[in-house]
């Protein structure tokens, strides 16, 4: 059967090109995606500031709902401080620190930050001096700082500041004015991230964390690091899991010591889950999609050699054991390429996510043979179920009959497929429904899937709808007409199965460029228009290079000239559970942090409640939320802080505006103690609007170290768009790029199979002219169905898209795209039969009816 299969494949080596370049295509998305998937399930962060640390301490940075996957909690939980000295009892520990972090930049002699290494976060960069014991290979230079007016400052941040051991510095620290402070060392440590390392009692002073202090965090550290005696690393491993035990905290070792470092790195990680899930189900779908379409071409090719062989004793089973064994040994040629494409690929990927700042730059790829072997798996199985699909037909045929219909089509197509492929669009239609009842990013994603859905069933349906239009095209043809159109149209109702199968995937490829990069616009328009609405403030102020702003800024802006409000503004994530349908649900989202009197720079567009009544435990929630959890005015939601805490607050405001602020608002009250810095993040300020007020402003930023002032306008250019954008126009270009080399593939190899069709031609009289004029008919007939069916697939789901979102019955879009996709599928169509019609022209019609 193989040596049987390989000659029949050697026979058809264009068609089966086709075959190839889908399987490669697909076979490089799946490897990619799945790379995704296992780095964000297994991927480790270095070690960094704690690879010095045998055993890390820290509190769980992960919700763990019931039945699905954990989410990650950006903002540090921390640990008791008490923890400290009893896990310095235990046998085999040589060394316990309990490590803090805090908001702390160093300043030149300009007064302006100190640029800091990459891997640094301003945000948590102070430390206590013992911390340093937990640094591996450190070396020091100097003293260990002693008392409240000396640091440690790392190597290279020293360097670019002219600092030696000795000299004077100023420090910003958590939030509070600049100091002068005196260098006592100057501490290497590569891979560390760098850092200012106070005396311990100053840290804990500094960050609130004394035993004796009352902030929220007071006597709390952030982690603790135990360094252990040579060979005791598991045996203190375990007697610290053993001395934690029930208390929630999670103890690691080895590679797992870098999830401790930065909670907000770590839970990147779950990202490249989610991402990998979303594109997942699309990349499988237009995969299967290609291949089986690739794979129908190729077999109906080959329907002549299959009914000869039924012919001479051939049963039904081995027709498509053979059709399957022939696609599985060019399927096995072009896996291989396509695997090693796909490792590329999720590289590239992943540089495109931290250039975008999606993902940590110190984030690695995990790399091993298991995306491989799940795309071996799912893409022979493909091969194998769409090859023995495609030759099922002709395989429970009569002999005769099967040899009879090899040179044509059946007369009619099948009634079964046609109505399944209806189904299929209107169950798209009904889908595209779900925009109107859903004003959400989730809501909007189902109207690509319906564009998808409703392109599967024009496949399905597309044999009988072609044969209907043909033969109305040609009951109202002219007597007149011309030869070359009369042959065109006739092919087009005689072989419709042949034509849908080409028009199916070009209209497939304009249904989902169309879609997908109009539901991303049309969801950030809608964004921008209710962030520029509800924004009433002009500038904000930040502060990035300190971790936070600086006390005293918010009272700084307001007695500046012309500043009419000014207000503390902050983001952090939550969870939120609550009951769908009787069953408990934990969804993440990102949770606006304003105090009541936000009134002044923000309008949500409340339409219950309002913001003033935004204290304590206290939250405003987006209308959408409050009609889908039952989260009214007055309501009691469950909620999981950013660090873990759980809290229940009492619905004060619903507001309409929830694209643009998120589903739900904390109040400050709510929030305090449980973000990782404990600053404000930014301040909203408006202004009366003149020019001196701005200049007022910049001048107070310009005064103050680290502070910058920025216009809330949304910028014209699309530079400050959400990274998710980026990404998913990324995903859109390379599926496209797949896509259309698919359908030039199966397009080439469609119009080779003619061969014998062109040659009859030329031997009753038609010219070579008249054939390229018939088939460049052909092309014409087949973009345009597939332009007109694309559109009118994707014209529903975009018109409940703009009206559940922007109001209006379109989508918001760059206006050149509709002509970009118009002229790509023109060229494509004219291209890919222009050629090999040209080349099956140079073969002698004898000799192509003798090899056909």
């Amino acid at each position: 059967m193989l040596h049987l299969a390989l000659r029949m494949a050697a026979h058809r080596i264009t068609a089966l090109l086709a075959v190839a370049c889908a399987v490669l295509g697909g076979a490089a998305l799946i490897t990619t995606t799945g790379v995704l998937a296992e780095s964000g399930l297994r991927s480790q962060l270095p070690p960094g500031r704690l690879a010095g640390a045998d055993v890390v301490v820290a509190a769980e940075q992960e919700f763990h709902p019931s039945g699905d996957l954990p989410i990650a909690l950006p903002e540090r939980a921390t640990v008791p401080a008490r923890l400290v000295d009893r896990l310095a009892a235990l046998p085999g520990v040589t060394a316990a620190v309990g490590d803090i972090g805090f908001p702390a930049a160093l300043l030149d002699g300009h007064g302006r930050p100190v640029p800091v290494p990459v891997a640094q976060d301003p945000a948590t960069a102070g430390h206590g001096w013992s911390s340093t014991r937990l640094l591996s290979g450190a070396r020091v230079e100097g003293r260990a700082p002693s008392g409240a007016k000396t640091v440690a400052v790392d190597a290279a941040a020293a360097d670019a500041a002219g600092l030696a051991v000795g000299d004077r510095v100023r420090v910003v620290a958590d939030g509070r004015p600049a100091a002068a402070y005196r260098v006592s060392a100057l501490v290497d440590a590569p891979g560390a991230g760098g850092g200012v390392w106070f005396a311990d009692g100053t840290a804990a002073a500094l960050a609130g964390r004394g035993t004796g202090g009352e902030g929220p965090r007071a006597g709390t550290v952030d982690l603790v690091g135990l360094r252990a005696a040579d060979g005791a690393g598991e045996r203190v491993a375990d007697a610290v899991r053993a001395e934690v035990a029930g208390t929630g905290l999670r103890v690691t070792t080895g590679a797992d010591r870098g999830e401790a470092v930065a909670p907000g790195v770590g839970s990147a990680r779950s990202l490249l889950i989610l991402l990998a899930g979303s594109l997942g189900g699309i990349v499988l779908l237009i995969t299967g999609f290609v291949v089986a379409g690739a794979l129908g071409v190729t077999i109906a090719g080959q329907r002549r050699d299959l009914a000869l062989m039924r012919a001479v004793g051939a049963t039904p089973r081995q027709i498509r054991r053979l059709a399957a064994a022939q696609s599985t040994v060019v399927a096995a040629l072009a896996l291989v390429p396509g695997v090693a494409v796909g490792y590329l690929l999720a590289g590239r990927f992943r540089e495109l996510l931290a250039d975008r700042d999606v993902l940590p730059s110190e984030l690695p790829l995990t790399v091993s043979p298991l995306p491989a072997l799940a795309t071996l798996l799912l893409v022979a199985a493909a091969v194998q179920l769409s090859a023995r699909c495609a030759a099922w037909r002709t395989s429970r045929m009569p002999a005769t009959e099967a040899v009879a219909e090899s040179r044509s089509e059946p007369r009619t197509p099948s009634r079964a497929r046609t109505t399944a492929g209806l189904l299929l669009i209107l169950g798209a239609c009904a889908l595209s429904v779900v925009p109107l009842l859903s004003r959400t990013v989730l809501g909007a994603s189902v109207t690509s899937v319906a564009g998808i859905v409703a392109a599967i069933g024009l496949a399905m349906s597309g044999p009988a709808l072609v044969r209907s239009a043909g033969e109305a095209v040609v009951r109202r043809l002219r007597p007149g007409v011309a030869a070359p159109t009369w042959l065109a149209l006739s092919n087009v109702r005689a072989y419709a199965l042949r034509l849908s199968g080409v028009v199916s995937p070009l209209a497939m490829g304009v249904v989902f460029v169309l879609t997908y990069t109009l539901t991303q616009t049309t969801v950030l328009a809608a964004t921008s228009d209710d962030t520029r609405t509800g924004t009433l403030a002009q500038y904000e102020l930040t502060a990035p290079a300190l971790g936070g702003l600086p006390d005293g800024t918010l009272s700084a802006v307001r007695d500046v000239p012309g500043v009419r409000a000014a207000a503390p503004a902050g983001t952090t994530t939550v969870v939120w559970e609550y009951d769908e349908l009787g069953e408990p649900v934990a969804e993440s989202a990102s949770a606006m942090i304003l105090a009541p009197d936000a009134r002044g720079v923000v309008d949500l567009g409340v339409t219950d409640g309002g913001l003033d009544r935004l204290t304590g435990a206290t939250v405003a929630v987006s209308a959408e939320a409050a009609r889908t959890r039952d989260a009214g005015i007055g309501k009691r939601v469950r909620l999981v802080l950013g660090d873990g805490a759980r809290v229940d607050a009492r619905v004060v405001a619903v507001y309409d505006r929830g694209l643009g602020f998120g589903p739900v608002v904390l109040s400050r009250e709510l929030a305090a103690g449980h973000t990782t810095t404990g600053l404000d993040q930014r301040a909203l300020v408006r202004t009366d609007g003149t020019r001196e007020a701005g200049r007022a402003l910049a001048a107070l930023a310009a005064d103050r170290p680290g502070l910058a002032v920025a216009s809330t306008a949304p910028d014209a250019t699309g530079a400050d768009a959400p990274p998710e954008v980026w990404v998913n126009l990324a995903v859109v270009v390379v599926l496209l790029g797949y896509l259309l080399l698919s359908i030039a593939n199966k397009l080439v190899a469609a119009t080779a199979q003619r061969r014998a069709e062109i040659a009859a031609l030329r031997l009753v009289g038609t010219t070579p002219r008249q054939v390229r004029a018939m088939m460049r008919r052909e092309a014409a007939v087949i973009a345009a169905a597939a332009l007109v069916s694309g559109l009118l697939l994707s014209a529903v789901p975009l018109a409940l898209l703009g009206q559940g979102f922007l109001g209006h019955p379109w989508p918001a879009g760059p206006s050149w795209l509709l002509p970009a996709v118009a002229a790509t599928v023109a060229l494509t169509s004219y291209l890919t039969i222009e050629l090999p019609t040209r080349h099956a022209l140079r073969t002698p019609p004898a000799d192509a009816l003798r090899t056909g």
